[in-house]
């Protein structure tokens, strides 16, 4: 694994075919004001983070539901918000899972905290990559380390597929609920994101006060929402995503 300058580097990206981490030189320069309709879900993430930094009990967080609504722009925004006092941000794919156990090994031990990242984070059936993921949040004869949390994103709130048959493994005991393996499995990944934060469709409001914040000298603001709500209607729905793409689009800049 390659040396990184955790001094001088906020942000790296693991990359398996030279078994290192490569240093982010150029990041997105969003921020937590820039995202809009999504007050609640921020709140939740900054105040974890914040305990994080500040080496007080927190959480690894999972940021699940629809596509397109600020999820990975809400990490991006944390660690340009952040990155001053010591938080650092490592990306891992989820099919380079496996490597996760070593480049906490690396880590564990600096003076930094470190968010590692994965985004759009699923598993098929019988994939099996969650297993090192389990084993970083919990550890295992050693305890995982203080200045690491996961932080991952997923258009699913339990990460594993659901299947209407997984139920019939469901048993009433003694008055019970007892849940079949497939599901204990399932839930038992979700669970150990101490904060789940969900993330739902924007009203046309909402989508339209980003529209407004994109395009802030336009004068003739009925006209531009008009033509963001076709937009939104070609894109098949509304959303951060679709916001920006309109301004990637019309912008004059």
């Amino acid at each position: 694994m390659s040396s990184i300058d955790w001094k001088n580097t906020e942000a790296a990206l693991w990359r398996s075919y030279n078994k290192s981490l490569r240093a982010v030189r150029r990041r997105d320069p969003i921020r937590l004001d820039d995202l809009l309709g999504i007050q609640a879900q921020k709140q939740k993430v900054v105040q974890n983070t914040e305990r994080f930094l500040a080496g007080q009990p927190c959480n690894h967080v999972l940021l699940w539901g629809s596509r397109g609504t600020g999820k990975s722009s809400i990490v991006k925004a944390l660690l340009n918000e952040y990155a001053p006092q010591g938080l650092r941000l490592i990306q891992v794919d989820k099919d380079e899972l496996a490597a996760l156990p070593e480049i906490v090994d690396d880590i564990r031990e600096r003076s930094q905290r470190f968010i590692v990242y994965c985004d759009d984070l699923s598993f098929d059936e019988g994939e099996h990559g969650y297993k090192h993921l389990k084993t970083v949040m919990e550890g295992s004869i050693e305890l995982p380390p203080e200045n690491v949390r996961i932080y991952a994103s997923s258009n699913r709130r339990h990460l594993l597929p659901e299947y209407s048959r997984d139920n019939l493994q469901s048993k009433v005991i003694d008055g019970e609920l007892h849940l079949g393996d497939a599901i204990e499995e399932r839930i038992s990944l979700a669970d150990r994101f101490g904060l789940s934060v969900s993330f739902h469709p924007i009203s046309e409001q909402g989508y339209f006060e980003m529209i407004d914040h994109l395009f802030p000298d336009v004068a003739d603001r009925d006209a531009l929402h008009m033509k963001a709500r076709l937009f939104a209607t070609q894109k098949g729905g509304r959303s951060g995503r679709t916001a920006q793409q309109f301004w990637n689009q019309f912008s004059e800049r």
